[in-house]
């Protein structure tokens, strides 16, 4: 097959815990043969590595915005999967894209990584809200505030979408937990962490003390790294089938989850285990104060916050998440040692 006739696909992100998952399983798809990937990386070290697993890497940045337009305007597909709250980079990209589409006259498409932190509230950890939000459910989304995380950039990307030239597809996933086991993170290129649990077991183990954000009440949706990967690529191969396969733009949100914890048992089951270990004074999680929560959580209000959501959209058009909440509370251990050991070295 010659490079003009196979699928470009652009993907940025590719060395962090999100990117490099999704890079790992679009390397095992059946149509592997068919794509040219091309990925972007900060790291000069990291090109060489990755130009071994088959994919041609470019050294770049979000903040290289003439890079993003001219890697999006060659691609058929981009994988949007580092900040998704970097709204020049995604205009960059979108930028790329409209020039495709006015060189070929093809509508090429967009898979952007948003979040279900744009569903939350102010809770701080004291209640549990009932307000569920299913990505089936746009009239709800919609009325979501333009100032909620992630919610700018959403709002472009849709609007991108509705003006022809692009076809958007905006993936949410909720608390991402498990250690990535990846061909890049065997290569020592990806990261393997996630980041809300990882950030509460790191201030445990720092201040001696599993911690707990209020009254940890609120609720938040959670999803296995590899059932992430597993959603992209479901996405991914609907949107290659065609237009009416799967719902796009203004009907492109696909959450993210197969499950639902109360956070503070997180802490809870963290408070036990470090305690387990001797990393802690008590089994017992104690509130973090303001000036905790700035220090290891730059204050954000996610942690305390509520975010309920339903994939109901996602699994209608063929995802199949393997891992349940019981994947959630056994990965804590392996998480904790990991962590431990780590920060030891």
């Amino acid at each position: 097959m010659s490079t003009s006739e196979k699928t470009h696909i652009f993907i940025t992100g590719v060395t962090g815990y999100i990117g490099g998952s999704v890079l790992s399983a679009l390397l095992s798809h059946p149509r592997v043969k068919s794509f040219r990937i091309t990925v972007l990386t900060r790291s000069p070290e990291k090109v060489v590595p990755l130009n071994s697993l088959g994919v041609v890497a470019v050294v770049g940045s979000n903040q290289d915005l003439g890079k993003l337009t001219e890697y999006a305007r060659n691609s058929d597909v981009v994988f949007a999967c580092a900040d998704s709250d970097d709204l020049q980079a995604a205009k960059a990209i979108l930028l790329g894209l409209k020039k495709r589409y006015d060189e070929t006259g093809k509508v090429p498409i967009l898979i952007h990584t948003s979040g279900t932190g744009v569903l939350t509230d102010n809770a701080a950890g004291d209640y549990a809200t009932d307000k569920i939000y299913s990505d089936l459910d746009i009239p709800l989304i919609e009325t979501l505030p333009k100032t909620q995380p992630h919610r700018e950039v959403d709002i472009e990307v849709v609007a991108a979408d509705e003006k022809g030239y692009v076809r958007t597809y905006i993936v949410l996933p909720s608390t991402i937990y498990g250690i990535a086991n990846t061909s890049l993170v065997k290569l020592g290129i990806q990261n393997p962490y996630s980041k809300q649990i990882p950030n509460l077991i790191k201030a445990g183990i720092d201040r001696k003390q599993g911690g707990v954000v209020g009254k940890g009440l609120n609720l938040w949706p959670n999803v296995h790294i590899s059932d992430t990967a597993s959603l992209y690529i479901t996405i991914f191969d609907a949107a290659i089938r065609g237009p009416g396969e799967a719902g796009h733009g203004r009907e492109g949100f696909y959450f993210g989850e197969n499950g639902e914890h109360r956070v503070g048992r997180i802490s809870e089951v963290i408070a036990e285990l470090l305690f387990d270990m001797k990393l802690a004074k008590s089994p017992e999680p104690t509130v973090f104060t303001k000036d905790e929560l700035q220090k290891y959580f730059r204050g954000a209000r996610s942690l305390g916050s509520n975010s309920r959501a339903r994939a109901d959209r996602s699994k209608l058009i063929g995802w199949k998440p393997v891992h349940s909440v019981d994947s959630l509370w056994a990965s804590l251990k392996p998480e904790i040692e990991a962590i431990a050991e780590m920060q030891n070295k």
